[in-house]
């Protein structure tokens, strides 16, 4: 009689980002101001998530702990295997240079580089020699191939975001933390910069994590997740 040998499962990538009962909570005189109130959740290897809620629900909050820039205060948080409450101020800043890509709704571009040399500034850090080669042909991808040496106050606000989504995609990172980026720009603009977001994700194979409160650009993600008092309370999928 012929054995069958039973097939193995496919096997599942394990998730970029692993949150269970995640907490962040600040002192005050009057006692601890929870901001995050045990948020669970995952994010996927190539997986692009929106995170949607009414300002002040903690969206910002969520972001500034996965990017290693607040510590958690309770519950676990692992992001790309890393326990987030456990690791120092050096891994955490590691982490931002090499595999997270965080981009803000307010650019954070240093005024006295210019594009080029912002885009350039991670790997400069991180001591690669190709640092400024790298970043023009990171410029020249997202349109700005005309504006290497222009610093940020002759850019436009939408010019000023490309540069600043160009820093974050320029080490290759497997995870994007984007908060608001379309939030300082008008429609046209800010959907050209979305799109480019998209393609340079999806090109790559990262995970982005993208906080907005424009509905037909959370429509675009793959999950939609809404967030309110500190807590997920509904999700698309």
């Amino acid at each position: 009689m012929e054995h069958i040998i039973p097939a193995m499962p496919a096997m599942q990538a394990a998730p970029l980002v692993s949150l269970a009962g995640t907490r962040l909570a600040y002192p005050s005189a009057e006692g601890d101001v929870e901001v995050l109130n045990g948020v669970d959740l995952s994010v996927a290897p190539g997986e692009i998530v929106a995170l949607t809620g009414p300002s002040g629900s903690g969206k910002s909050s969520l972001i500034a702990v996965i990017g290693g820039l607040e510590r958690p205060t309770g519950g676990l948080t692992h992001v790309l295997g890393l326990d987030m409450a456990s690791i120092g101020e050096r891994e955490r800043t590691q982490l931002r240079r090499r595999d997270v890509g965080v981009v803000f709704q307010s650019y954070h571009l240093v005024p006295a580089m210019t594009a080029v040399q912002n885009v350039a500034l991670p790997l400069m850090l991180a001591g690669q020699r190709n640092a400024r080669s790298a970043a023009a042909k990171m410029l020249q991808r997202v349109g700005l191939g005309h504006r290497l040496t222009h610093r940020p106050s002759a850019l436009s606000g939408g010019e000023q975001q490309r540069v600043a989504v160009a820093r974050a995609f320029i080490a290759q990172p497997a995870l994007v933390l984007a908060d608001e980026p379309t939030g300082n720009l008008d429609q046209k603009t800010g959907n050209a910069v979305a799109e480019m977001m998209f393609d340079l994700t999806r090109n790559a194979g990262a995970a982005m994590l993208l906080v907005t409160h424009d509905a037909a650009l959370a429509s675009r993600c793959d999950r939609v997740l809404a967030i309110d008092q500190g807590r997920i309370v509904a999700s698309d999928g």
